[in-house]
């Protein structure tokens, strides 16, 4: 995540966390899980998609100026770095 003029990356990443609970989760998590989930934090506009760079440049399209968060949804994390062996991943 980079810099904002308005935020800091810590309020952006709370008040994305904040939206997604309060007004996001209950409308996408049903058949999502798995999708990367944009967050306009100020509109509360998001976009959601399978691809994460599609998902970031549709929110982007529509607020070049916007401060997105971004997350996977049914994920704590955006992805997973290192290498887990097949046995252990079920």
């Amino acid at each position: 995540m980079t810099g904002h003029s308005r935020y800091s990356s810590s309020e952006i990443a709370a008040r994305g966390k904040d939206l997604y609970e309060r007004e996001i989760r209950a409308r996408v998590e049903a058949g999502n899980t798995g999708k990367y989930l944009v967050i306009d934090i100020d509109s509360g506009n998001y976009e959601i998609d399978e691809d994460k760079l599609a998902a970031s440049d549709r929110a982007h399209g529509k607020h070049p100026d916007g401060a997105l968060y971004a997350m996977r949804i049914g994920y704590r994390s955006m992805g997973r770095i290192g290498f887990v062996p097949a046995k252990e991943r079920s």
